[in-house]
């Protein structure tokens, strides 16, 4: 029978009426024995999550789990609209779905809206069918994109730090996304591992089961910026029950958009649309929480109060490379006796790259004598970068671009260095900075937002306004030629308090999730 004759069938009001109820089984069990079996699992687990979880499970014909889930759906609500279509559709809700399934049920009943929602899946042809499991008072912890990428930048490195000792301590389920990203899965062990430690690709199993968080407890170390995604999690933070939890690593992409890639922007403002609806934010500094803050602020005229907002430090510990180890990275990183100035992080206009480059030749051509070492990928728009770096290399400067750098070239690199220079124009944290000074090794950084805070956590710095590249030369000349004053930066560096991940990961998890 089609469904659309099941829909004419349906009789206005709030209930399945028995003989409507009967017509939608019937419909079911009608349909191809995937499909039908599928649907019949997912109008279970509705059932199941609404009548008092698995201690309560509903099972039994069609016909049963029909019945059960119809009563349970009684009074319609937003939430359970959203419920029903997570599970039924397997793709969590986003945009106006909810709205208009709530007030479709609401105007013409909840048996037409539920047959209307089933006449719309099984029209899909190339749709699969995998199990839907509803997930209640668990918490999940999204590594999407940490589990399926190569490179270990510092925002999937903070992740890796974060997931590998929540699921120690705490053990919570990794999760992540189906390739479309409509629904979420569990991680397999690989992936998960993968998750927490890096390591060679992993291929997802196809058509695992789909997870629908309810009256959960969602975590996101990572950042999302596909769209889609966090349209979805916006519907779920909304009207799930599930609470939305997220590390704050900053506000960049609104407050100087003109340094990111284009297409970042769109992605962030949809994630802020997301994180209105958000319990907490951990953010990875006071600068950073205080941006966090100032955008909370600006909810006022949305009428929504925005999430709690908490600094919490990122951790400063460092990796230490044994002496052999450092002895290969003077050899790799070092030219003769040069003194080497060290430069990490990706290229990309905030960075400020480019300010460097053009105080150190600024330096070369006063006859100072040093190596410049960039470690950290390309990003958008290189060309100016690598341009002037060519240039630079042609007329023979001891510059050298390292894309790709283990953690022994990286920790080993901080404490071959003389100095580092870290003048972004905006960041959440500094990480670079923070590394350098946890090595001992005196960094030049800009005199304002977290890399200010970094600096005055405990010395060791030379603060100097970003965007005045002969004050960044002037700083640079300083550490490279005294020698009392490098010394002395030094010692300040090596006496700061160190935080530990372990210490971070503490503080975070009782940021996002108390107790």
């Amino acid at each position: 029978m089609p469904v659309r004759s099941v829909i004419d069938r349906v009789r206005r009001g709030h209930h399945v009426a028995p003989a409507e109820g009967v017509e939608l089984a019937r419909l079911i069990d009608g349909l191809d024995p995937v499909v039908g079996r599928a649907i019949r699992q997912r109008v279970a687990e509705v059932a199941t999550a609404l009548s008092g979880g698995p201690d309560g499970a509903v099972s039994g014909t069609t016909q049963d789990v029909l019945d059960a889930m119809a009563r349970a759906l009684v009074p319609m609500d937003r939430a359970k609209a959203w419920l029903l279509l997570a599970a039924i559709d397997g793709r969590l809700p986003d945009g106006s779905q909810v709205e208009t399934f709530a007030r479709t049920a609401e105007l013409d009943g909840i048996g037409e809206a539920v047959a209307q929602l089933i006449e719309r899946c099984t029209a899909e042809r190339d749709r699969t069918w995998p199990a839907v499991h509803v997930m209640t008072g668990l918490v999940l912890v999204d590594m999407h994109l940490t589990a399926a990428t190569d490179f270990a930048k510092g925002i999937q490195r903070v992740a890796r730090e974060l997931a590998r000792r929540w699921m120690t301590t705490h053990g919570p389920t990794l999760i992540g996304w189906r390739p479309d990203l409509t629904a979420l899965r569990a991680l397999s062990p690989a992936e998960a591992h993968r998750a927490c430690w890096g390591g060679p690709a992993v291929s997802p199993p196809a058509d695992d089961p789909i997870i629908v968080p309810w009256h959960c407890t969602y975590l996101l170390p990572e950042l999302a910026l596909d769209i889609d995604r966090v349209a979805r999690l916006q519907k779920m933070a909304e009207h799930s029950g599930t609470t939305l939890n997220l590390i704050g690593y900053d506000l960049v992409p609104m407050t100087a958009a003109e340094t990111c890639h284009p297409a970042l922007v769109p992605g962030f403002a949809r994630n802020l649309a997301a994180v209105r609806y958000a319990r907490n934010v951990a953010a990875i500094s006071e600068a950073a929480a205080e941006e966090y803050r100032g955008w909370r602020d600006m909810l006022a005229g949305t009428g929504l109060p925005g999430p709690d907002i908490h600094a919490v430090t990122l951790s400063t510990e460092i990796y230490e490379p044994d002496a052999d180890a450092l002895a290969r990275v003077r050899t790799r990183m070092t030219v003769g006796a040069l003194p080497m100035v060290m430069v990490v992080g990706t290229h990309e206009p905030r960075k400020n790259h480019q300010s460097v480059l053009h105080a150190a030749e600024l330096l070369w051509r006063e006859g100072h004598q040093f190596s410049l070492t960039f470690v950290g990928g390309h990003s958008w728009t290189p060309e100016e970068f690598s341009g002037t770096v060519e240039r630079l290399q042609r007329e023979g400067r001891p510059i050298e671009v390292i894309t790709v750098a283990t953690d022994e070239l990286l920790w080993g690199g901080y404490r071959a260095a003389r100095l580092t220079v870290f003048p972004s124009l905006n960041e959440g944290f500094g990480l670079p900075l923070a590394e350098s000074l946890a090595c001992g090794t005196p960094a030049i950084t800009s005199n304002f937002g977290s890399m200010k805070e970094i600096a005055d956590a405990g010395g060791g710095a030379l603060l100097v306004d970003p965007r005045d590249d002969h004050a960044i030369a002037h700083a640079m000349r300083r550490l490279l030629t005294d020698d009392d004053l490098h010394a002395g930066l030094s010692r300040a560096a090596l006496d700061r308090p160190l935080i530990t991940w372990d210490t971070y990961a503490t503080g975070t998890w009782q940021a996002l999730v108390g107790q």
